[in-house]
């Protein structure tokens, strides 16, 4: 077992061989310069920032032999898993589907949709292509965890607050222990990041733990 005694809120506890490291989402229509997120007005050097500390928790954890799970939020070429209400809200410049610097927006098999190349999966990890912003819904995600008997998850990737969030949401209603690398996950609004982080380990963790990487990996050492 390994214990990390600097999570917050309290000591996290768990078992590598029943446990799956998930980065979410990170692609390279967020990430990357003159992708989606820039032609929304983001800022993406802020989602770029982390990607040294996503890939170093990437290596730790497959050095480690703990399971790696990827998640792109996308859709079919066809578009048929994508609600209207979530392609026609707002007023941005690009909608879902539509043509953009790095091919059709979040749309499977585009170039802006796959995983940056830090980050990239290798042989054997599982990718999770997801319509929605938590990775089990409408996703095989909750059976392949099942079948692995995986206990607890470790979460990295973007946004913070939302589909980080949502999945640790679905996963703590599903039984699993979440522990979040705060420095492995960033929002385009650096005050979200900070709240989304609180919410979670409020209440006695009512919704996980956080911790930074190096305590992580001093956690494994001791």
């Amino acid at each position: 077992m390994v214990k990390i005694d600097a999570a917050l809120p309290f000591v996290f506890t768990f078992d590598p061989a029943t446990t799956a490291l998930v980065v979410i989402d990170m692609q390279r229509d967020f990430i990357e310069r003159g992708g989606f997120g820039e032609t929304l007005g983001n800022d993406v050097s802020l989602l770029q920032g982390i990607v040294p500390t996503a890939s170093a928790l990437l290596a730790f954890c497959r050095g480690k032999g703990i399971e790696v799970i990827h998640t792109r939020e996308c859709h079919k070429p066809d578009l048929s898993d994508l609600p209207m209400s979530k392609r026609d809200r707002g007023a941005p410049s690009l909608r879902i589907g539509d043509p953009g610097p790095m091919g059709r927006i979040l749309v499977a098999g585009e170039d802006g949709a796959d995983i940056i190349p830090e980050l990239y999966p290798i042989a054997g990890e599982l990718v999770i292509d997801k319509p929605g912003k938590g990775a089990f819904f409408a996703t095989p995600l909750g059976d392949h965890l099942r079948q692995r008997r995986i206990t607890s998850l470790i979460f990295a990737g973007v946004t913070t607050e939302v589909c980080v969030q949502s999945t640790m949401r679905e996963a703590n209603d599903r039984g699993y222990d979440c522990l979040l690398i705060e420095d492995a996950t960033e929002s385009y609004f650096p005050s979200f990041k900070t709240a989304t982080l609180e919410m979670i380990r409020a209440q006695g963790a009512i919704v996980g733990w956080t911790a930074q990487f190096a305590q992580l990996e001093a956690a494994w050492h001791d």
